[in-house]
């Protein structure tokens, strides 16, 4: 671990990982938390019944390791303006930028170029902007275990204990323990399955040797572009042209030329599925849900006696139970009468009624908003 001495203005704990940097990747669309979160508001940069958002709550979590100096986000052109005026503590040179959507194994690579030009020795944390996590104590532990891990050359993942048979999230297999550290349990990682079928979904998790993907990666820049090198070496040779170019005067053109060359793909099917040497840290009681629809904020926001969630809206209801509605600020008023399981969201423009156990369905109707040219919706 690095022990370097204390720098004016970071806490002793910051000084102790020098070389230790997040990278939070902020330019999703959320779409399946349509009609709130729109191409000009993702998902990000709402504020899900609280005064932050989902990306300042992100940042406001690293405070302690990661001072704003080493903190790096990834999104695209257009969000850029809206997230830097949300945190404008963090310096305008780290935001980098997309040119146009290319997938999470070029946006990683791509930070991971830049920082190792800028220090060899780099690790990096790569991070989520729009997810909840509830034990901020247990998740600065384990990107503290993660960071001795890293150091070893694994490229290490950050897992969550399955609490059910989920099929919207990717499942880790755990294989032999490699050891203890920081009190936290570190296994090999011996295969990633992508969204399983609820009957093998229910077969892992009753093994007890599975963890759901997280998305969140830990791994010494060295290391993951050592992978891309030899997994996917048409976009490594991009990612040097970039490196190259980092401080001269072609900086900006070389990434306009580059970006679009680029195909996209996953960190998850480009990389991880088929890396070397890889390892999974579990988290138990990490209280993390990556508010992937609707229904997660039934587990996120208080509930009346009937199990209803009101925000922003006023609701007037009769005969009403396990019912969100969610109104922009100074909506209209919403009239409930015999309502069930039902999601109501109402942002003036669009008023969206669905089923509970069909939330996931929203991202389906995103599309047809598109395939209809209705840009202004979307």
């Amino acid at each position: 671990m690095n022990t370097a001495t204390d720098k004016p203005g970071l806490t002793r704990e910051e000084s102790m990982y020098d070389n230790y940097y997040a990278v939070i990747m902020a330019g999703g669309g959320g779409t399946r938390l349509w009609p709130l979160s729109r191409r000009s508001r993702p998902k990000q940069m709402l504020t899900l019944g609280g005064e932050r958002s989902l990306f300042q709550i992100a940042v406001d979590r690293l405070e302690g390791i990661f001072p704003p100096e080493r903190i790096l986000v990834l999104t695209v052109e257009d969000q850029a303006p809206a997230l830097r005026e949300q945190v404008p503590e963090i310096p305008r040179e780290n935001f980098l930028l997309e040119t146009m959507p290319r997938g999470t194994a070029s946006v990683v690579g791509y930070a991971a170029a830049v920082l190792n030009h800028k220090d060899p020795e780099s690790v990096m944390a790569v991070l989520t902007a729009d997810h909840i996590i509830g034990n901020l104590k247990l998740f600065q532990q384990i990107l503290k275990a993660a960071y001795q891990v890293a150091g070893e050359n694994y490229l290490v993942t950050l897992g969550v204990t399955p609490t059910y048979p989920a099929t919207g999230y990717g499942y880790i297999k755990q294989g032999s323990e490699i050891g203890r550290i920081e009190g936290l349990e570190v296994f090999q990682a011996v295969r990633f399955t992508e969204k399983p079928d609820l009957k093998d979904a229910e077969r892992m998790l009753a093994s007890g040797v599975y963890s759901w993907n997280s998305g969140m990666f830990i791994w010494r820049t060295e290391a993951i572009l050592a992978e891309i090198s030899r997994q996917m070496p048409e976009l490594y040779s991009r990612l040097s042209l970039i490196k190259e170019a980092w401080d001269t005067a072609e900086r900006e053109d070389t990434i306009r030329r580059i970006w679009p060359e680029l195909k996209p793909q996953t960190i998850d099917f480009g990389i991880m599925e088929n890396a070397r040497k890889v390892a999974v840290i579990p988290a138990h009681d990490l209280h993390w849900n990556d508010v992937g629809s609707w229904e997660a904020l039934f587990d996120l926001l208080p509930a009346d006696e009937n199990g209803n969630i009101v925000q922003g809206s006023e609701l007037l209801s009769l005969d009403t139970t396990r019912t969100i509605v969610y109104g922009e600020e100074n909506s209209r008023l919403v009239v409930t009468i015999g309502a069930r399981d039902l999601i109501v969201v109402d942002t003036g423009d669009v008023l969206l009624i669905c089923s509970r156990s069909q939330a996931q369905d929203v991202r389906a109707v995103v599309g047809m908003l598109k395939d209809a040219g209705r840009n202004d919706l979307i």
